[in-house]
């Protein structure tokens, strides 16, 4: 399964740990889309900016 996420807050604002959080998922602009495989890993970086994220899953 894959999980499909785009920033559609800003990370303006936001403490340093969670911007590169948000970088590490590889988003670098708002509203830009990722594509990732579901793992715990990625869902624990999910949740910890999920404010910022719209996440949604794909099937493979």
């Amino acid at each position: 399964m894959k999980l499909v996420i785009t920033q559609s807050r800003s990370g303006i604002g936001r403490s340093r740990k969670q911007q590169d959080t948000v970088r590490a998922l590889g988003i670098r602009h708002l509203n830009q889309t990722v594509t990732h495989d579901d793992s715990p890993q990625i869902r624990g970086m999910i949740a910890k900016v999920s404010h910022l994220l719209r996440v949604s899953e794909q099937s493979s």
